[in-house]
C-alpha cells in the first residue's frame, strides 16, 4: 500500500482550506484516503469544516458515475466513451450546421480548475465557434466583480490576506454567514475581537456569525443600498469624511455625496427597518478606529441593484479613507471553491484570460496569438448564465455543462429544468448524476479533486496547487481529455493538451499583460511557496520563482494607487431603489434564501455524504414565531410557500432569528422543497446578477387555505 502523504487543498468552497490525504487501508487488501491536518497552509491552519473532513466520501464508487451514459429509448445506458464523444460530438456538429455555431451553449462551473475554465473558453471559441458560453459564477459574486472594477478599476475578491482581517479595528460583515458557509475562517473575526477590534453583521436572520457580533443590524431584505447610503449621510454629517484622502486618491466626490445626503436617517429607518441609534452606533464604531474593513457577501450583492449596492459600501470606505491603505478596505467573500480564478480565464461570456475583455481589440489579439488563431476568428460578448439558460430550446439548441447543476441552483428553476427538456441535445460532465444530469442525451464521468492536479485561486486572489493524490478508477476521464477529444471530433486537432502544468503553461502566456497576471507563476512556484498572490507577472521572462528579478506576487492591492488610468478610486453615484418584486395583497412576505452548513451549493455532491446528510437531511422554511402565529404553524409542519414562479413545500423552522416579514428556505435540495422554483430571475444591468436575496411570496399551511400576510 502507498503510504506518502499529499498536500493538497479542499474541493469545497473559496477558502480552499489546506489539507493532507493520506492512504489508509480499506479492510480489502486496497485502500482508501482519509483527511488529515495540514497546519503549514496560512488560511486554515489545520483547521477543516465537516464537508472538508468527509470529502473523500465522494471518492466512492457507491456515490459517483463510473462510466459514460447515453440516452437510448428515454433511458441513460452505461456506454464506451466512443459512443459517448461521438454523440456529443455529432450532437454539437448538427446544431452548428443547421443553425449556426451560437446555437451551442457552454455552461460551465465555478468549481472547475484554472486549467479546466480556461480550456473551456477556448473550446468553445476556437472549436465550437460559439459565444455562447457562461458559468454559475455569474450567480456568485458577479456584482462584486463589477462593482470593484468601476471603484478600483480591478477585481479580486479580497486586495488582501485574510490574515489582515484580526489587524483591524473594525469589520462591517454585510449579507455573509461564515459560521456556517465557511466554519473555518470564522477564527478571524474571533481573533479581531480578542485583539480589541468589533465586528458588525448585516443581516435580516440572527445567524451564527450574527451572534458573534458587537453589533447586529437586520434590515428588510433588499434594502442594504438604502443602508450604506444612509450611513455615508450620517459619516458626512458628523464631519467623519477624510478630505485628504478624498482630494489626493478618489475622484467623483461631490456628486456621489449629493446623492447620498439625499438618504436621511429617518427615511433609511422606514427603509430598512434599521433603527437612527443603531444607524449611529454603526458610523462611530466604524469611523473611530484608525483602520476598518466593510466584507460583503451574496446578500447584498444577488440582487438586482447588487453592483450598485456594492458601490455604496465602496463609497462609505472611500470616504472615510478604508481603502489602499493597511488592514482597510473593501472585500468579497467570493463563495465557489474557483469562483476567483473561474472568472479570469475565459469561462464568462465578456471575458478572455487574464481578465481581459472579450471586446478589446489589443486583448483579442494577444489571446489569438497564443492560441495560434486569426483575432477575427474570436466570436464576441455571449449571453450571461441565466440568459443563456432562459435561451434553451429557441436561440440555444444544443448545450454542454461542465460541473454545474442547474436544475437546482438557477432563480426560477422549475421554467429553467423545462427549457433544458426541450433542448435538441444535452451533455453534462460531472462527477456525480446530478438533477441536470438525469436530463441529459449523454453524461460523462469526470476525474475529481484529489484525482487530477490543477490550480484554483481562493478568496484573496491566492493562486494553489490541488495536487493529485490517487489514481482515478477505471473509466473515469479528465475535463481536459474530454475537451480534447471533442475538439479532435469538431475538427480542431491541436491545441487542446490533457496534461495540466502544459495548459498552465499556456495560460501563463495568454494570461501575460493583463489584470490578472498569472505569467510569473509556475508549478514549481506553487509547491515551493505554497501559493502566490496575483497580480505576478514574469519579470524575467520565466516566473521561476525564489530568485532575484522575480515578482513575489501581490498580498495587497492598491497601497500605492488603484487600477484605474489616473490610479485613483472611483466613487459611484447611486441612489436606493426598490427590489424587483416587493410584497403585496397577494404575495405579502418576503422570501430570502442561503445555506446551511452541511450542505454545499446545489448539493450534488453533499448530499451523497452520509455523514452531511444526518447533519442537514432536507430543506425548510424558517418565520418567525408572530408569522406562524398569524398562520396557524406549529413547528415541523409542512408549509407551502408559493410565489409568482412556482410553490415549494418544507417543514416549518419558527425561530425568533428572523424578521416577522420574512420567511428564510435554504437552496441545496431539489424537489418540492426547491427553493429556486420561487425565485426571481429579475437581473442587474450591469452584471447580471439574478435577484435570489429576495422576492415577494405568500404562506400556506399545507392543505389549508389559510396565508400568511
Amino acid at each position: 500500500m502507498q503510504t506518502s502523504v499529499t498536500p493538497t487543498h479542499c474541493p469545497y468552497c473559496a477558502l480552499q482550506c489546506g489539507m493532507n490525504l493520506t492512504p489508509v487501508p480499506d479492510g480489502d487488501g486496497g485502500s482508501v484516503v482519509e483527511v488529515t491536518e495540514r497546519t503549514d497552509f496560512p488560511v486554515n491552519q489545520g483547521a477543516l469544516c465537516g464537508k472538508g473532513r468527509t470529502a473523500p466520501a465522494l471518492l466512492s464508487s457507491r456515490v459517483r458515475l463510473t462510466t459514460p451514459l447515453v440516452r437510448t429509448d428515454g433511458e441513460l445506458r452505461p456506454a464506451g466513451w466512443d459512443e459517448a464523444l461521438d454523440r456529443i460530438a455529432e450532437g454539437l456538429s448538427r446544431t452548428r450546421t443547421e443553425h449556426g455555431p451560437d446555437a451551442c451553449g457552454i455552461f460551465g462551473g465555478g468549481g472547475l480548475t484554472n486549467e479546466k475554465a480556461y480550456t473551456l473558453g477556448k473550446f468553445a471559441r476556437v472549436a465550437l465557434g460559439t459565444s455562447q458560453i457562461d458559468y454559475n459564477g455569474r450567480f456568485c459574486m458577479s456584482s462584486a466583480a463589477a462593482g470593484g472594477i468601476k471603484a478600483f478599476g480591478l477585481d479580486r475578491g479580497l486586495p488582501f490576506p485574510l490574515e489582515d482581517i484580526p489587524r483591524t479595528g473594525c469589520v462591517i460583515l454585510v449579507g455573509s454567514n461564515l459560521a456556517e458557509t465557511m466554519p473555518p475562517a470564522l477564527r478571524y473575526l474571533t481573533e479581531l475581537k480578542e485583539n480589541g477590534g468589533t465586528l458588525i453583521v448585516i443581516d435580516p436572520r440572527r445567524t451564527r456569525t450574527a451572534e458573534q457580533a458587537d453589533l447586529h443590524l437586520a434590515p428588510r431584505p433588499g434594502t442594504d443600498l438604502a443602508l450604506a447610503l444612509g450611513l455615508l449621510h450620517l459619516v458626512v454629517a458628523q464631519g467623519r469624511t477624510d478630505e485628504a484622502y478624498i482630494q489626493e486618491r478618489t475622484s467623483g466626490w461631490e456628486e456621489a455625496r449629493a446623492a447620498a445626503m439625499a438618504h436621511w436617517p429617518e427615511y433609511v429607518e422606514r427603509i430598512t427597518g434599521v433603527s437612527v441609534p443603531q444607524l449611529r452606533e454603526t458610523v462611530r464604531m466604524f469611523c473611530e478606529p484608525e483602520s476598518a474593513m466593510v466584507l460583503t457577501a451574496r446578500g447584498p450583492e444577488q440582487q438586482s441593484k447588487g453592483t450598485d449596492t456594492v458601490g455604496a459600501w465602496i463609497n462609505l470606505c472611500l470616504a472615510t479613507g478604508r481603502a489602499g491603505r493597511p488592514y482597510s478596505g473593501y472585500g468579497c467573500l467570493t463563495g465557489q471553491g474557483n469562483g476567483q480564478g473561474g472568472r479570469e480565464h475565459g469561462q464568462k461570456a465578456d471575458q478572455l484570460p487574464g481578465y481581459r475583455k472579450l471586446d478589446d481589440p489589443a486583448a483579442r489579439q494577444h489571446v489569438a496569438e497564443v492560441w495560434g488563431v486569426d483575432p477575427d476568428s474570436l466570436p464576441g460578448p455571449g449571453r450571461s448564465a441565466y440568459e443563456l439558460l432562459d435561451a434553451m430550446g429557441t436561440d440555444i439548441r444544443s448545450l454542454l455543462v461542465m460541473a454545474s447543476n442547474p436544475v437546482v441552483s438557477a432563480p426560477r428553476a422549475a421554467h429553467i429544468e423545462e427549457r433544458l427538456r426541450s433542448l435538441d441535445f444535452l451533455a453534462v460532465a460531472d462527477v456525480v448524476l446530478s438533477e441536470t444530469a438525469e436530463l441529459a442525451d449523454v453524461v460523462l464521468p469526470v476525474t475529481q479533486w484529489a484525482e487530477e492536479t490543477g490550480t484554483t485561486t481562493n478568496l484573496e486572489g491566492r493562486v494553489l496547487l490541488r495536487r493529485q493524490a490517487i489514481t482515478p478508477p477505471d473509466g473515469i476521464r479528465s475535463d481536459l481529455y474530454v475537451m480534447r477529444e471533442l475538439a479532435a471530433r469538431l475538427g480542431v486537432e491541436k491545441g487542446f493538451p490533457t496534461d495540466p502544468e502544459e495548459v498552465f503553461e499556456e495560460l501563463r502566456r495568454a494570461s501575460a499583460g493583463g489584470a490578472a497576471d498569472y505569467s510569473g507563476i509556475t508549478y514549481r512556484r506553487l509547491v515551493e511557496e505554497g501559493g502566490v498572490f496575483w497580480p505576478c507577472p514574469a519579470e524575467d521572462g520565466d516566473g521561476d520563482g525564489g530568485r532575484d528579478g522575480v515578482h513575489p506576487g501581490t498580498p495587497r492591492l492598491f497601497l500605492d494607487r488603484f487600477a484605474t488610468p489616473d490610479g485613483r478610486a472611483r466613487f459611484v453615484v447611486v441612489s436606493h431603489r426598490p427590489l424587483a418584486e416587493e410584497p403585496d395583497e397577494e404575495y405579502p412576505v418576503l422570501l430570502t434564501t442561503g445555506r446551511v452548513v452541511s450542505q454545499y451549493q446545489s448539493g450534488a455532491q453533499t448530499r451523497r455524504v452520509d455523514e452531511l446528510n444526518a447533519a442537514a437531511p432536507g430543506p425548510f422554511v424558517e418565520l418567525h414565531p408572530r408569522l406562524a402565529e398569524r398562520l396557524g404553524a406549529v413547528e415541523g409542519e409542512p408549509l407551502a410557500v408559493v410565489s409568482r414562479r412556482g410553490r415549494a413545500v418544507a417543514p416549518a423552522r419558527i425561530t425568533t432569528a428572523i424578521r416577522a416579514d420574512t420567511v428564510f428556505m435554504p437552496f441545496h435540495w431539489p424537489g418540492e422543497g426547491r427553493a429556486n422554483t420561487l425565485t426571481n430571475p429579475a437581473l442587474d444591468p450591469v452584471s447580471r446578477m439574478p435577484e435570489f436575496k429576495g422576492c415577494a411570496v405568500r404562506v400556506e399551511r399545507v392543505g389549508s387555505v389559510e396565508r400568511a400576510g
